[in-house]
């Protein structure tokens, strides 16, 4: 359907519903194609994120870099009306299951959880189920209550069940501003910011999606005072004196460390401006 039908049928729902969120699938891997769903003048509608599906397959499944993470994320592009809205999943029940081994699943949900856009987490994928089946051999299979009771100890749900948990009780997870993203082989780290409304939360996300522990260090960090680990409950203080952080994150894991007091640094107040003043697309490309 054209998107002025779509922009018809959005106004007159929010008409009754003001500020409804919706979302769509259209089925296509470049983000140009899908991005003017999201778009005002074509009724502000969001849509699943099929190149970050792409993306994801390659890293998680594939063992590409990380790097390749990047791609899909548009988080200064102005493509998307506002890229945190996007629905972010590796597949669904129309496509091939993700071929990934247990570690590529926690790897994926480590990352699906803490970047920016909206987790999607298809049945069956908390014990890898069907890694790798399409629709017809196997994708859509019954789940049943021997795999919900198999799932309760499986180290997939586990860690997928600690990530989730870390989220839901984040508002910078969940809403904030991505940015200082930077990509290894097989890590990533970068801040979420959230500040609104006298609301202040800053998450420093560390990942190693590699066999071996790696040390992660950071020079600096933005915000002064206590800085508490999402997991452990481990608290380090930042001051002036500060040396820098050095974290050791333990194989196909995630480390979460979380600020709830404003930013003050200059530098990075710059660079959440900048982020926040394209974050939202504001005139048609």
């Amino acid at each position: 359907m054209p998107h002025a039908y779509w922009k018809a049928f959005s106004d007159r729902i929010r008409e009754k519903r003001p500020g409804l969120f919706m979302f769509s699938e259209h089925f296509d891997y470049d983000a140009a194609d899908i991005a003017p769903n999201t778009w005002p003048e074509n009724g502000s509608i969001s849509v699943l994120d099929f190149p970050g599906k792409a993306a994801m397959n390659k890293v998680f499944a594939d063992g590409k870099s990380f790097a390749k993470l990047e791609s899909y994320l548009h988080l200064t592009s102005g493509l998307y009306q506002n890229p945190y809205e996007l629905m972010v999943f590796y597949d669904n029940h129309d496509m091939d299951r993700m071929a990934a081994d247990e570690n590529g699943f926690i790897d994926a949900h480590n990352w699906l959880f803490t970047s920016r856009g909206i987790p999607v987490v298809y049945y069956g994928s908390e014990i890898g189920f069907r890694a790798g089946t399409n629709e017809h051999t196997g994708n859509r299979d019954y789940f049943g209550q021997d795999n919900v009771e198999a799932a309760k100890a499986h180290k997939i749900h586990a860690a997928l069940t600690r990530i989730a948990n870390i989220r839901k009780n984040s508002i910078a997870l969940q809403r904030g501003l991505q940015v200082y993203t930077g990509f290894g082989q097989r890590t990533a780290s970068f801040f979420r910011v959230y500040q609104k409304d006298g609301v202040n939360q800053t998450a420093l996300v560390l990942l190693n999606g590699g066999d071996e522990p790696i040390t992660m260090k950071f020079g600096r960090l933005p915000v002064n005072g206590a800085w508490k680990d999402a997991v452990t409950g481990h608290v380090v203080q930042v001051d002036e004196d500060f040396a820098g952080l050095a974290e050791e994150i333990a194989p196909h894991s995630v480390r979460v460390y979380l600020s709830d007091a404003p930013v003050t640094d200059p530098e990075f107040v710059g660079l959440l401006n900048e982020a926040q003043a394209v974050t939202v697309r504001r005139t048609k490309p």
